[in-house]
């Protein structure tokens, strides 16, 4: 069949299917299923919505052809003659036929009427709609975790409308810089938080508010980052007003924050003027939770940490004069070294720690045969109740107090009594205090580790494993390894949350891990 007769429509129809193909930028073979699909539609409304209708295009006279099918039955015996035919109308058209046979008619398009030619107009511009959108959004899926640039279209509610060429992007309120204010027409980049398919095509979701967008404008800007050489571990902002990373060197040849700031702050000033002024604190990344605590609370000097992994939380104690620095205005110096590390921290000044001592001394010291040298001791190490002692093993209070067994069941017994008449919350084990002269060591040396423990050769088959993700330095493989993560798959099937708590990474830095997971996966 020949869609249209006419020599001058057939003409129209290639330039139809040519000027689309070239205006949409879409496959010619998405035009044409388009069109085979109007021509059939067309052909039900006048032929009935039970027939069995094919179309299909004819590359050599660049027409769409259809076929009407009919089973070939009896004279008598035709009950539906949309999909039925008699043998002696089926053996006019194929002498050869024979019962049983399903025969294709080509059918004249030219009687289906206006009525039949609008609606197979309006599924064509439907379908190219539709294989527009799809073509978007294979285009950004794989962009995810990317700065795109664009220019602001409009403004919806709060919500910012971003131009970005072939299609539009949304920077939702909550996403956007409180400090910033932009207007029509006004350039703007930002980082591709999301894409989301919808009925009314591809949603991209954007922001400038993300830590990720801190994290690519570095990597743009800064070469080492961009080789691998350098890598930012963890990031934290406090969007607008000051943020804090933490990078790593994976040649001891270069300095992490010297990369980043560059020859006379060139680098790290072109990543503050990209986000308007917003304070940047760049701090070395460690192995070591403690010491890292130390580096992302500058410019604060702390002189020590008590570190609790049961409740993986820090007491971090400093000089009363650093006190005010160490929380920053607003608490925002330690709400972002808590994001940065994913340790609780609380800040507590000397004077405070010693008026607390103190107090537990004199409470130590109510245990009958327990000395001021003998209560020093045991605060050293983190027992500050006689309930504390009370539950300590008398090989424990062996090893600290130097007492034999005899003398160390007497002293627990002793405790006890003391702590029925006071009864005080226990904990189930003891902080471990890390004094800061121990955490800030010569570099050179071998980090502290909390739980002692050598990595072996199973967790370092894992780093390797996870050295493939892009932007994943060697400490977060590490922490991947040791959080229990076998797979890269065991990654993206954990939520955020997940990979935060059992690495101990930031929320930041595990969901750029996630997107990296994901865009590995699905490049295989």
């Amino acid at each position: 069949m020949t869609l249209i007769d006419s020599s001058e429509l057939e003409s129209e129809l290639r330039k139809v299917i040519s000027g689309v193909s070239r205006d949409k930028n879409l496959d010619k073979a998405v035009i044409i299923d388009a069109l085979q699909q109007a021509v059939v539609h067309a052909a039900r409304r006048t032929l009935g919505a039970t027939a069995d209708l094919e179309a299909h295009y004819n590359e050599e006279t660049d027409e769409i052809e259809l076929y009407q099918f009919r089973t070939v039955v009896d004279d008598d015996d035709v009950a539906n003659e949309s999909l039925e035919i008699a043998l002696s109308d089926a053996r006019k058209l194929d002498s050869e036929t024979v019962l049983g046979d399903a025969i294709g008619i080509k059918i004249d398009t030219t009687k289906f009427g206006r009525i039949a030619a609008q609606s197979a107009k309006q599924i064509i511009v439907q379908k190219v709609r539709d294989a527009e959108r799809a073509q978007v959004f294979d285009e950004f899926k794989d962009r995810v975790g990317e700065i795109l640039s664009g220019y602001v279209r409009r403004f919806e509610r709060n919500d910012i409308i971003v131009d970005l060429g072939r299609t539009e992007a949304v920077i939702p309120y909550k996403e956007q810089v409180p400090t910033e204010k932009f207007r029509v027409k006004d350039r703007i980049q930002a980082y591709v938080v999301d894409v989301k398919r919808s009925s009314r095509g591809p949603q991209i979701i954007m922001s400038r508010a993300h830590p990720g967008f801190l994290v690519a404008l570095f990597s743009q800007h800064v070469t080492e980052i961009y080789d691998g050489i350098v890598t930012i571990e963890s990031a934290a902002r406090d969007p607008g007003y000051r943020s804090k990373i933490a990078v790593y060197s994976r040649d001891s040849a270069v300095d992490p924050v010297g990369a980043c700031v560059g020859m006379k702050g060139s680098r790290v000033q072109a990543v503050v003027n990209e986000i308007n002024g917003e304070k940047i604190d760049i701090v070395p990344y460690d192995h070591d939770p403690a010491r890292l605590v130390c580096n992302a609370l500058a410019p604060a000097v702390v002189s020590k940490v008590i570190v609790d992994e049961e409740n993986h939380s820090m007491e971090v104690i400093v000089a009363d004069d650093q006190l005010s620095l160490a929380i920053g205005k607003r608490g925002q110096n330690v709400r972002l070294a808590a994001q940065l590390t994913g340790w609780r921290l609380d800040i507590k000044s000397e004077s405070s720690i010693e008026e607390k001592m103190a107090g537990a001394k004199s409470n130590l010291v109510r245990i009958e045969g327990l000395d001021d040298m003998m209560a020093d001791l045991l605060l050293q190490e983190g027992f500050t109740t006689p309930a504390e002692v009370a539950q300590m093993s008398p090989r424990t209070l062996n090893r600290l107090l130097n007492m034999d067994q005899e003398q160390a069941l007497e002293l627990i017994e002793r405790a006890k009594r003391v702590a029925s008449s006071t009864p005080t919350p226990s904990r189930p084990e003891p902080k471990k205090l890390v004094q800061v002269d121990d955490v800030l060591a010569n570099s050179s040396a071998s980090p502290v580790t909390l739980d002692n423990k050598a990595e072996d050769s199973q967790i370092s088959e894992r780093v390797k494993v996870f050295l493939e993700l892009s932007g994943v330095g060697e400490a977060s493989a590490h922490a991947l390894a040791e959080g229990g993560y076998v797979t890269i798959g065991d990654i993206v099937a954990d939520s955020v949350e997940e990979v935060a708590q059992k690495t101990g990474l930031s929320i930041g830095v595990a969901r750029t891990i996630q997107m990296a997971a994901d865009r590995y996966l699905q490049s295989e």
